[in-house]
């Protein structure tokens, strides 16, 4: 065989390959990028559990958060949790009903969570690609879910937690919306508010984009009407919900205070933000939140600049403010951040503008860093998520 014969042999299948993965449908592909990425973490997760003599079950299924709502998902709501040391009056109220439900639907186990929260990611990805596809094209798309599987908490993707199913919702909500669905996206709202504290952000970009229709494009249509009304349903029937159960008309934010998390415009944050700044020892966790609010920060500055579409700044901008402005454990912060995806659109773009090769290395190396971190979250620091 000639060297040009065996050159040509070697070329042939990776042109097959590569011709292959371009025949693959688009969400297909940004799927499966995102399976790969979060299984290898969920995987190298599990063996780091089962190397440290823990249950990789237990880490990924019954950690923190994932305790409270297995028990609602078996038990019902009804329990508290006291803590002399801190004052601390922690009751299962604070726990939206949507993903215990699904859970008990599905089993009430620790694999049934990780299975409602593994499909709620893989929709949520389908969803985030659907978004960047809609806004900047196909590329971006892939890359926007691709970003969003590596970022430094990302950890909570894989484990049994509300995050896959809130970013989900978000993703298709923001979707329907972008798209004119508006009945949809009122719906998905809806059941955002009854996913998490933050889904109000979602029932947030509904009304304000229906405000916007009617008020400045003086839209007549009664399905912008309902979608405006109906949107922020979900979360205002639980919160008065809590109300009714507790005798209080405040109950559930007085059950949120009670965990110690409340609304301080910010305070608690920037000391924080300061202790990093003035040095001394502080921990790993601490460093990385307030390096990822930081970057947060400017991704919003570039989201405005770059003029990207108005539900998507609303969902984000309320998402932020939620974030920045709430007290409480500081080191969950960042992962409220995981359905303000639209913060990742000016880096996914900026990746689309590189060579292809410079984008998988770029990605690669923040996965390693987006594993180290959850393994170090989760085996090592053990700080509240």
């Amino acid at each position: 065989m000639t060297a040009t014969g065996s050159a040509s042999a070697s070329v042939r299948p990776r042109q097959v390959r590569t011709a292959a993965v371009r025949a693959l449908p688009a969400p297909v592909v940004a799927l499966g990028v995102f399976a790969a990425v979060r299984g290898a973490g969920a995987l190298l997760l599990a063996l780091g559990s089962w190397w440290a003599g823990r249950s990789p079950v237990r880490v990924l299924g019954s950690s923190w958060d994932s305790v409270w709502y297995l028990a609602i998902a078996s038990h019902g709501y009804g329990r508290t949790q006291m803590w002399a040391d801190g004052g601390w009056v922690q009751s299962d109220c604070a726990f939206f009903p949507l993903y215990p439900l699904l859970v008990r639907l599905a089993g009430a186990t620790p694999w049934a969570a990780l299975l409602v929260a593994w499909t709620a990611a893989a929709v949520a990805a389908v969803g985030v690609y659907r978004v960047g596809e809609l806004v900047y094209g196909p590329r971006v798309g892939v890359l926007l879910v691709a970003v969003w599987a590596v970022v430094p908490h990302a950890v909570v993707l894989s484990l049994a937690y509300t995050e896959p199913l809130l970013s989900a919702l978000a993703a298709w909500a923001l979707y329907a919306l972008l798209r004119g669905r508006w009945l949809w996206a009122a719906a998905l709202a809806v059941l955002a508010g009854l996913t998490r504290p933050t889904g109000i952000a979602v029932a947030a970009a509904v009304s304000v984009t229906a405000l916007h229709a009617l008020w400045v494009r003086r839209s007549r249509a009664p399905e912008v009407w309902a979608a405006g009304l109906l949107a922020p349903a979900g979360w205002a029937a639980y919160v008065l919900a809590v109300g009714v159960r507790t005798g209080d008309p405040a109950g559930y934010f007085t059950v949120q205070r009670r965990w110690g998390s409340r609304f301080d415009f910010g305070v608690g944050a920037l000391d924080s933000v300061g202790r990093v700044l003035s040095g001394g020892q502080v921990p790993l966790a601490t460093v990385v939140t307030v390096a990822v609010l930081a970057v947060a920060a400017l991704m919003a500055v570039l989201l405005v600049l770059d003029r990207t579409p108005l539900p998507l700044l609303v969902h984000t901008a309320v998402l932020l403010v939620i974030t920045f402005g709430g007290a409480g454990f500081f080191e969950s912060k960042p992962r409220f951040l995981l359905p303000a995806f639209p913060l990742l659109l000016p880096v996914a773009a900026a990746m689309a503008r590189a060579r292809p090769r410079s984008a998988v290395v770029v990605t690669a190396g923040l996965a390693g860093l987006s594993y180290g971190y959850g393994l170090y979250l989760l085996l090592v620091a053990r700080v509240p998520l």
